[in-house]
């Protein structure tokens, strides 16, 4: 056989039920990709992987087959990446390969069997050329002749023992087989017995269990005065929608712990705090499950909101945790602040949270927008016009508009500057969220050439659409006074 021809017979003999994971790193070339993950999961029934590959600001999802993933893999270490490492309940495998085209395949099974290491040298466009020219197997047939040579396929078959489960058929469906062995060796599951394996499927559910930061069972008492928990921990089936907005928000923050510092005391300020659920689990992640040192002040126009948060803050004992009414635009309380938070404010209320943390310097800043009308009643544009007569499309347009210019001047300002999908659309319209980090900046030309060149680009694009947004004569009139 072909050694190109075997790496991919290792990625399909990889790409079962069992997989933990996959990973691709190490880019060919300085492009935006940086690394691609795969796991599998189960679709309708059927056996699907899921390949995600990141740049540093998006990331790209695909589900497919095994044989289709395998092609896709293949395709991807030809003209991408060099190195790539797979995790499963069968072993470990690391694929290396070198600027010369060299394969080496490391390949380490469970059972405390000897590593086996494969070089091999191929040409750089072979092995892509491999998944084209070998002829197309499913899974399970590639599974079975692994499983042939090893001979536990003739074990099993002389047992004659079969118990009712779960099988993945070569095609990837989902049934129901009461031919299915009992011993583990015949399916997609070597060395798992049949409930071991059938409970294994299950679990790549798109509906299985989610580990969550605040995890379920776990009583969390500002989360039970607020309704989202009962007593012994259990999330209120009407309140799951906030139990999972309030864990995807706290994964945010996780992502972002390493910019704060842990040897000091860090304010947090949120901005438009409303019934504070997520400014009392920012205070609980970092003061209970983190052990870091955190003032975190909550800012809302509402007198009787903030009365009630200071009441439950004064009752769990959150020190390091008040709730004050006020402004945003008029709030001067404190000079310095690490991180800023602002969560629905609307409107260009955003915008003065967003001048304010820039003004400030502050490490992160975490926004999800409201309504946004300003630029809505400003754009103006003649080659848009036959879509921009459209209400409902110009109004999306305008939003759209407005935060990538949001991100936008956060860049000018020296922040490297993310817009993700905050929770899905089903549950809330209001997805969209900006995440900005400080920069190592560095004063120099290179640095300097980077900011004139966003601003540039804002101002083009403000001059073809005919609008001036809030942030952007914020942070100019802040830069003016400097």
């Amino acid at each position: 056989m072909d050694k190109s021809q075997e790496l991919r017979e290792v990625l399909l003999r990889y790409l079962d039920a069992d997989l933990e994971r996959i990973i691709f790193s190490n880019p060919r070339t300085r492009e935006s990709y940086l690394k691609l993950t795969v796991r599998p999961l189960l679709l309708r029934g059927a056996l699907a992987f899921q390949t995600e590959e990141f740049t540093e600001k998006q990331a790209f999802q695909k589900n497919q087959n095994a044989e289709k993933t395998a092609e896709y893999l293949l395709g991807e270490l030809e003209n991408r990446y060099r190195n790539a490492e797979i995790a499963s309940l069968h072993g470990i495998v690391n694929i290396l390969i070198s600027k010369k085209g060299t394969v080496t395949i490391k390949e380490k099974k469970v059972g405390g069997k000897r590593a086996e290491n494969r070089t091999v040298s191929v040409a750089a466009g072979d092995v892509q050329k491999a998944g084209k020219q070998m002829p197309a197997k499913s899974h399970a047939d590639v599974k079975e002749n692994s499983l042939e040579k090893s001979g536990q396929s003739q074990s099993n078959h002389e047992n004659g023992k079969m118990q009712r489960s779960a099988k993945i058929q070569g095609n990837g469906k989902l049934q129901s087989n009461a031919k299915q062995q009992k011993n583990a060796g015949t399916g997609l599951s070597a060395g798992m017995d049949a409930a071991a394996f059938s409970e294994r499927l299950a679990s790549l559910s798109h509906n299985r269990t989610k580990k969550y930061v605040l995890q379920e069972g776990v009583p969390v008492p500002f989360l039970v005065d607020l309704g989202v928990m009962t007593a012994e921990g259990k999330v209120v089936k009407s309140r799951y929608d906030k139990f999972r907005q309030i864990n995807r928000f706290l994964e945010f923050i996780e992502d972002v712990l390493p910019n704060l510092d842990p040897n000091r005391t860090n304010t947090i300020i949120d901005f438009g705090c409303g019934k504070s659920y997520l400014t009392f689990a920012m205070y609980y992640y970092f003061r209970e499950l983190k052990k870091l040192d955190v003032n975190i002040i909550g800012l809302d126009l509402k007198e009787d909101v903030i009365a009630i948060c200071n009441g439950l803050a004064e009752k769990y004992g959150y020190e390091k945790l008040r709730f004050l009414e006020g402004d945003i635009a008029d709030y001067t309380g404190v000079n310095k602040v690490d991180m800023v938070v602002t969560l629905h404010a609307c409107d260009t209320a955003t915008d003065y949270a967003l001048a304010k943390a820039v003004g400030w310097d502050a490490k992160v800043i975490l926004s999800v927008p409201c309504c946004q009308h300003e630029l809505n009643r400003q754009i103006r544009n003649e080659i848009l016009e036959p879509v921009l007569r459209y209400g409902l499309l110009k109004e999306r347009m305008a939003a759209l508009i407005t935060d990538g210019l949001r991100a936008q001047y956060l860049e000018r300002e020296g922040y490297e500057a993310q817009i993700l999908e905050f929770i899905d659309k089903e549950h809330t319209p209001k997805n969209i969220l900006i995440r900005a980090v400080k920069r190592n900046q560095k004063a120099d030309q290179k640095e300097s050439v980077r900011r004139q060149q966003i601003e540039a680009s804002i101002r083009k694009c403000e001059a073809e659409l005919r609008v001036s947004p809030t942030l952007g004569r914020l942070l100019d009139n802040q830069g003016k006074t400097e």
